[in-house]
């Protein structure tokens, strides 16, 4: 059910929309940590390492296209907003074309890319074979991952994170059900892993889908919106690139984090794919307070509502800061045996290293929970340059870590690369966001600081 967050008191509005955003991330980490506890416990450390080796590559080609669906929903939020459900109905026919589009694309080229990436990488040899089949799996499932993104980003562009959360919830139990069913019990390996991943998002497609047709009218795409002009399409993809680069350019600091990875040998690989697995769930309340930002701000942009948007970011600020200091504190305390979940007996080097990892990202969870209410105000107002440029010191601050500090100190060295990133994003992001509140604040226009000239205006204002 669609829900307009231009009414309501703005903390309250955004708690009652984060919460779904906040379980569906969670309880997709579930299942993703599900995949991670089966591969390490039954198919043992290497298979965990091999699932690790492909986590950059994949991210740099499915990064870009999840960023690009994201901001395709960022203009339908934004006509939402402003009760012009015409052009809601046509922003989702200009989204789907290009989603189907790069979901294509990414399924035919880059299955192909997949072998020469990893080895391109340093992928340690005896990883290879399984990190192919994995990575190979998950791509040709391109199409069912993006199209449930897509549907879940329209979704919620109209107020309704429910719905998604539902569905998730659903396809989550099937993805457990069929993971421990082909890996153990079958012996399918890492590829079965990868496929019943795949299966689950396209159970999730087909429900979402369902709903819309019996119980989102407004969402209903006529013939005659098909017809797209090339503005339309050009608005869209204004939008959506810059977000996929954002993701792709933080991709290839991840891909220069693997590098030194792989020079460092399967324990630090095992090591750093754990941490991350268990920092993502812990990292999900602010990814998904981030997206909730985004949303409030387009919709409230397209209603002409500048007061609420900036009261609605400054109370976000404070859930942020608030849920960083109770999120940091059980990473923290709990890290090291959490980690044990995914790793066997006589692997206490690797729980080490991964405990560590916990430790300088849990206790810097206020920047970066900072972080995502920034950016996601920036993105929802239709701001582009900003996001780039941040994702571009990130991936500076990455590579740096990687090269520099690895060499130097090894994996805890590599390990610092992701708080430093998060400190070079905020000094561009701070004083940006500065500049738009008051541009807000005296009804003026809103201008991305960082864009050339010509500047670049809000969409569907």
């Amino acid at each position: 059910m669609s829900k307009a967050l231009t009414v309501g008191r703005p903390w309250r509005v955004l708690l009652v929309f984060l919460v779904p955003l906040f379980a569906g991330n969670v309880v997709q980490q579930a299942y993703q940590l599900t995949d991670a506890v089966v591969v390490g416990r039954f198919l043992g450390v290497q298979a965990l390492a091999a699932v690790g080796a492909t986590g950059s590559f994949l991210f740099l080609l499915l990064g870009f296209a999840w960023g690009m669906t994201s901001g395709f929903a960022i203009p339908t939020a934004q006509a939402f907003g402003a009760g012009d459900m015409r052009a809601v109905r046509r922003s989702i026919a200009a989204g789907t074309i290009l989603t189907a589009a790069v979901s294509l694309l990414v399924t035919l080229v880059a299955p192909v890319l997949t072998e020469p990436a990893l080895r391109l990488l340093r992928t340690p040899e005896e990883l290879i074979p399984q990190a192919t089949t994995f990575a190979v799996v998950s791509f040709l499932g391109t199409t069912a991952t993006m199209f449930f993104n897509y549907l879940a980003a329209i979704l919620r562009a109209v107020g309704d994170s429910r719905t998604p959360l539902i569905y998730l919830v659903l396809a989550c139990v099937l993805n457990i059900a069929l993971v421990l069913l082909a890996v153990p019990v079958l012996g399918m390996g890492l590829g079965g892993a990868a496929a019943t991943t795949v299966i689950a998002q396209g159970v999730s497609v087909a429900l979402c889908l369902h709903h819309v047709r019996r119980r989102v009218p407004e969402l209903h795409v006529r013939r005659e919106d098909w017809r797209l002009t090339r503005r339309e399409v050009g608005r869209h993809l204004h939008l959506g690139v810059p977000m996929g680069f954002q993701a792709s350019v933080i991709a290839l600091g991840m891909i220069a984090v693997q590098v030194r990875l792989n020079d460092l040998g399967a324990d630090a690989v095992a090591a750093y794919t754990t941490g991350v697995r268990v920092d993502h769930v812990a990292m999900a309340l602010f990814s998904s307070l981030g997206i909730a930002v985004s949303m409030y701000a387009a919709q409230n942009l397209g209603a002409r509502r500048p007061d609420r948007i900036r009261t609605g970011v400054r109370q976000a600020l404070w859930m942020a800061v608030l849920g960083a200091l109770a999120v940091g504190s059980v990473v923290v305390l709990a890290g090291a045996g959490v980690v044990r979940l995914f790793i066997g007996t006589g692997e206490e080097h690797v729980v080490s290293m991964a405990a560590y990892f916990l430790l300088v990202n849990g206790g810097l969870y206020v920047v970066l929970g900072t972080l995502f209410v920034l950016r996601g105000a920036l993105q929802g107002l239709g701001y582009t340059a900003v996001p780039t440029v941040t994702g571009v010191l990130e991936l500076v601050c990455r590579i740096g870590a990687a090269l520099v500090l690895g060499a130097w100190w090894g994996f805890e060295g590599v390990v610092w690369g992701n708080p430093l990133a998060w400190f070079a994003a905020m000094l561009v992001l701070v004083p940006a966001y500065v500049r738009a509140s008051r541009a807000l604040g005296t009804g003026g226009p809103v201008v991305d600081p960082a864009a050339p000239a010509p500047v670049e205006r809000p969409v569907a204002c």
